[in-house]
């Protein structure tokens, strides 16, 4: 056994692959390769030195050490967004490609029996499945990348040389997978898109300016996961509210009702909603 290699690791998704019949897979599989080829050419990052696990709807690549991150994050992502959004305009729905991209960064084995054992592999793969980045993704039907990133990689690269990416585009994010015991601090975006402006009903969810949990609550009734945790009558939102609510205050618009809540102010980006959901992740 070698010994593990600290390197930049990338994570990419396909967004609906299953969806797609025989012929549209076939045909995404053979764009997406050459879609991250075009973009890392045109940014100086030489794909062929990359080390890739492919999987029908993505692949885990690890990049050789001398890789600057800060053109992996500020360069190369804005323009494989840009590629997937100029090849999307001219198809429908069904054949576009839309993608995830998770970043991060640590130590891995490279000579493993059957992938690249290490917990940075772990970590960059579940924070590709987040759900609250699938969302945000889905939130805009023109984007093509919703990116996240390790703490690590927003700190030290996103904030210091954000080169062609807006930091304060970013919104934090809690990644927890439950069943897995993961749990992990993260930040994202979708790229070139203000997720600040998304109405109250769709902010609600993943692409809240607010740390929110990737956990999906049990369904009601036994029904498919996913569905949303029986509300007791006292933290009940009336129908076709865009309200926030913490404990039993209610914030609608720029006034806080329910007991003892007496001020009017904003909430804050680093407020939590929802905390301590748990549900299914893959």
């Amino acid at each position: 056994m070698r010994h593990p290699e600290r390197r930049l690791l990338i994570s990419v998704d396909m967004e609906r692959y299953s969806r797609r019949t025989n012929l549209q897979q076939y045909e995404a599989q053979k764009h997406f390769r050459e879609l991250l080829h075009e973009a890392a050419g045109d940014v100086g990052l030489d794909r062929v030195a990359w080390t890739t696990q492919q999987a029908g709807d993505g692949e885990l690549a690890i990049l050789p050490r001398d890789v600057a991150e800060s053109r992996v994050i500020g360069r190369f992502v804005p323009e494989l967004n840009r590629r997937l959004r100029s090849y999307n305009s001219s198809r429908v729905p069904a054949a576009r490609i839309r993608l995830r991209v998770a970043v991060h960064q640590g130590l891995v084995h490279l000579d493993g029996a059957n992938g690249f054992p290490g917990n940075a592999v772990v970590l960059v793969c579940r924070l590709c499945e987040a759900a609250p980045v699938k969302q945000a993704l889905a939130a805009f039907p023109d984007a093509g990348v919703a990116l996240v990133v390790s703490a690590e990689i927003y700190r030290d690269v996103v904030t210091e040389y954000p080169e062609e990416m807006r930091p304060e585009r970013f919104r934090r994010v809690e990644v927890t997978h439950p069943d897995k015991g993961f749990r992990e601090d993260a930040w994202f975006c979708v790229v070139d898109e203000d997720m600040s402006a998304l109405p109250a009903a769709e902010s609600a969810g993943a692409p809240s300016p607010a740390p929110v949990s990737t956990a999906t609550p049990p369904a009601r009734g036994g029904g498919a996961p996913g569905g949303e945790p029986p509300e007791s009558p006292a933290t009940r939102t009336p129908p076709g509210a865009g309200d926030i609510r913490t404990g039993d205050i209610r914030v609608d618009g720029q006034n806080a009702i329910g007991h003892g809540a007496t001020a009017i102010g904003s909430v804050g980006r680093d407020l939590t909603f929802g905390g301590g959901r748990e549900g299914r992740a893959r």
